[in-house]
């Protein structure tokens, strides 16, 4: 069984460096306490990107927000109990009906979430479908991810539909840590 401390109420901070080859940027991620659910936000250097995700106490994604250079959201997604989507100004989202979860390649957060919902032992592994973010066309389609736990603080999540896998190693909260030639903790 998942073995990750609990978060404090006073929230939580970290850093992350975005290591792939020749660019590097720095991401700084605060994760806080309020109106009954987590706000995870993080801003991104090298992209100019903001995000917000806001997740239940249970793991569930509530809403998803990406900035970029405005002051008002680019994009704003909020998903229901039955996992169905849909944009802030009303506009139902049914590609993406029931997906959990969300991805953004310039960060390794969102995959805090589901590692913290799906509560898997090492050598177990489950399959969902994500809505990944694209944050220059704000493209969201949805992608089949596998997540495996190999130990425990070790774990591979592997897109299903090209076989691209990822292998990373997360804090006792279930933060990524490292993740070889992507992101290390800064």
């Amino acid at each position: 069984m998942l073995d990750l401390r609990p978060f404090s109420a006073d929230g939580h901070r970290v850093r992350w460096a975005r290591v792939d080859g020749a660019d590097a940027a720095v991401e700084s991620f605060t994760l806080e306490w309020e109106n009954e659910a987590w706000t995870a936000s993080g801003r991104v250097g090298r992209e100019d990107v903001q995000y917000v995700i806001r997740v239940a106490p249970t793991w569930h994604v509530r809403q998803f927000m990406l900035f970029r250079d405005l002051d008002q959201p680019d994009l704003w997604l909020a998903i229901d109990a039955r996992h169905r989507w849909g944009e802030v100004n009303g506009s139902y989202r049914r590609e993406l009906d029931g997906c959990a979860d969300v991805e953004l390649s310039c960060t390794p957060f969102p995959v805090t979430v589901p590692i913290r919902r799906l509560g898997l032992g090492v050598g177990e592994a489950a399959d969902l479908p994500v809505v990944s973010i694209d944050v220059e066309t704000l493209a969201a389609e949805v992608v089949r991810v596998r997540y495996e736990r190999h130990g425990p603080r070790s774990w591979r999540r592997t897109r299903l539909d090209d076989g691209s896998a990822r292998e990373f190693n997360v804090d006792e909260h279930g933060l990524v840590l490292d993740e070889p030639g992507r992101f290390q903790r800064a």
